[in-house]
């Protein structure tokens, strides 16, 4: 069976706690099929990839490298955070552009492409994740790669007319055709990125429902929303539940309902707005003061970016006022804690709480929306508010969705929740637990990787000249292809890319 090579910012090491989507699904993928896994260390060193660090674990080889303090500053803090996020969550008025960084994110992508080369055999099926490495198929195709390669982007994305106004977006996106699967989240970012193609990038559509750039690559864009080991996150839930903490927890509510929030602190979370809407949720409603308690876990992310401290001072001066109009001596309204939790202890607090509150402005798709859901006790489960731009509103259709910024929304909402019947409760909860049974994690990886081993460059009139056909050369360590090691396998510094239209 091929190997199945991961190739990410970061990498989930054995024996380390993930608790993100990524890194549960790709570890779920290499036990199965065996593979690489390859990424930055997450450590600064004086220069960037001078040495690799290697460990395997069953049948999975990890291999990540440094960065130094300048590519990390500007590829990661400055490029991928400061203007790719940003944009991508719909905020340009947040993207902050500098030639420099875009230089040192081209330049830490070369160096992702020139570490991974050499350790590529003919077989692999890569698999590229995220924003923090949209040129790397380009550039692997560069230096001489043909292997099929897969990109999948996590976060949300936006309408090409917002797209458009990323400087150099032509170089940046167009690279992205180099891939032979590109998946995205839902259907509505699909449509976005073929409408990028199409109108910005004069891609044409072919009748078999890819895409063909002008250099002649062919690519497919599809939705595969992500999502979580259903059934295992159930059974952790219900094992925490009868863990001391938790019970703990339920004497402290005592008969308060529980509202909670589980997000890393981050401006597209829509946090001031969540909190805005539940202290009108104690004006309004004077019979739930002292019923209700809201727990918002936001550990700290990015705190030498500016906006990330501003939102921080914003969300403890806002919590503090809640409980400073509204606490009393047995009851504080808010609990707003920055720190982390182990995974296991938090589907014991979602198994607890009444209400899941998933508010985000925007997001790729947001898998507490889905853990909150798979957590809950079917003999009397809790009601899920969900923002509608959350990716996962597109499945969990039987929440109470709202705009979060609507407050007045929001409000209503929870009141709603807090009030529900059991029956009502009950009806809303099983055909979404059931929904995400059959549609787990590993449907998603599946689904994605079944979909790239089916894509071929090639028809049956192209298979006597593949290169000549799509313009890459055949896979690596072919006869027909200088290998790895060979220095004629290192055909381009920057990817060959389609002009900008004049």
């Amino acid at each position: 069976m091929p190997r199945l090579v991961i190739v990410s910012n970061r990498v989930a090491l054995p024996r380390q706690t993930s608790t993100g989507g990524l890194g549960s699904a790709m570890h779920a993928a290499t036990q199965t099929e065996g593979g690489l896994w390859f990424g930055w260390s997450g450590k600064l060193a004086e220069r960037s990839g001078a040495s690799l660090h290697r460990q395997r674990h069953g049948e999975v080889d990890y291999v990540t490298i440094d960065l130094s303090r300048a590519d990390h500053d500007q590829y990661y803090a400055g490029f991928a955070n400061r203007a790719l996020w940003p944009l991508l969550h719909y905020r340009a008025g947040l993207v902050e552009y500098r030639r420099a960084n875009m230089e040192g994110y081209l330049r830490v992508n070369e160096l992702f492409a020139d570490t991974l080369t050499p350790l590529l055999e003919p077989d692999d099926i890569i698999w590229i994740h995220d924003y923090h490495l949209i040129p790397l198929g380009a550039m692997l195709r560069g230096r001489g790669v043909a292997n099929r390669i897969g990109f999948f982007l996590h976060t949300p994305l936006p309408a090409a007319g917002l797209l458009i106004a990323l400087p150099r977006h032509q170089e940046l996106l167009g690279s992205l055709a180099s891939c032979d699967l590109i998946g995205l989240h839902t259907d509505r970012d699909q449509r976005a990125l073929e409408d990028y193609f199409l109108h910005e990038a004069q891609a044409t559509l072919l009748p078999d429902g890819r895409l063909q750039d002008r250099a002649g690559a062919r690519f497919r864009i599809q939705a595969f929303p992500i999502s979580i080991d259903t059934r295992k996150v159930a059974r952790q839930a219900e094992r925490a539940g009868r863990s001391p903490k938790i019970q703990q927890l339920r004497d402290s509510l005592g008969d308060r309902a529980m509202v909670i929030g589980v997000d890393r602190l981050d401006y597209s979370k829509g946090l001031p707005e969540r909190f805005k809407a539940y202290g009108q949720l104690l004006d309004r409603n004077t019979e739930l003061r002292g019923q209700v308690s809201f727990l918002q876990i936001a550990p700290h992310s990015r705190d030498t970016v500016p906006e990330y401290r501003q939102l921080r001072h914003q969300l403890e001066r806002s919590a503090g006022h809640i409980n400073g109009r509204y606490a009393e001596p047995d009851w504080t309204p808010i609990s707003y804690v920055n720190r982390s939790f182990p995974h296991q202890l938090l589907t014991g607090y979602y198994r607890v709480a009444r209400v899941g509150l998933v508010t985000p402005l925007r997001d790729g798709m947001n898998l507490v929306a889905k853990e909150y859901i798979a957590c809950q006790d079917a003999h009397d489960p809790g009601v899920l508010v969900l923002s509608r731009f959350a990716g996962a509103a597109r499945e969990l259709d039987s929440a109470l969705l709202v705009n979060p910024s609507d407050t007045e929304e929001v409000t209503e909402a929870l009141e709603t929740a807090l009030t529900m019947s059991l029956k009502e409760r009950r009806e809303r909860w099983q055909p979404m637990y059931e929904h995400l049974c059959r549609y787990d994690v590993s449907f998603w990886r599946n689904s994605f990787l079944d979909t790239l081993r089916q894509q071929s460059p090639a028809t049956d009139q192209e298979a006597a000249d593949p290169a000549a056909a799509t313009g890459r050369p055949a896979a690596v360590g072919s006869a027909a292809a200088p290998g790895p090691h060979s220095s004629h396998s290192r055909l381009a510094k920057r990817p060959v890319l389609p002009e900008s239209p004049r």
